[in-house]
């Protein structure tokens, strides 16, 4: 089911403050441009790297869950991982079935990269909240 490491989730009070941290600290090149999610209440950007990505998630507007998250850690911190799988609902059917929790309705909705995604509860992912997103017609770094 599981397939590779798509990106890490950093939840980021300041989008543009995290793109300069990565850039002046690690010397990451590939910030795109952010943009908004507001279905899901976030502004996100993608930092490439050379087998993956990071997601810089901000809040986007007061209903943003990422608020909740930054009221625990105010710098911000690692949020969630996102692995690829080839069919999002073959994927959630036997999470549910082996007594994995999809959060929300459960029902797929379309993520970052403009495929479909489902988080699973941390509490059943070793504490890691864990984001499953269909695999993408076009294969990222």
């Amino acid at each position: 089911m599981i397939g590779r490491l798509n990106h890490v989730g950093v939840a980021t009070p300041s989008i543009e403050a995290s793109v300069a941290m990565y850039r002046d600290l690690l010397g990451a090149t590939g910030a795109g441009e952010p943009f908004d999610l507001p279905a899901q209440g976030v502004r996100v950007c993608f930092i490439d790297l050379p087998n993956s990505q990071i997601e810089l998630i901000e809040p986007l507007g007061e209903g943003s869950p990422i608020h909740g998250f930054l009221a625990r850690s105010p710098k911000g911190g690692q949020h969630h991982v996102c692995y690829e799988v080839e069919d999002i609902i073959a994927a959630r059917d036997a999470l549910r079935a082996k007594g994995a929790t999809i959060l929300g309705t459960g029902e797929p909705r379309i993520g970052a990269h403009g495929t479909p995604i489902i988080f699973v509860h941390p509490k059943d992912m070793g504490g890691v909240l864990v984001e499953l997103m269909e695999t993408p017609t076009e294969p990222h770094p």
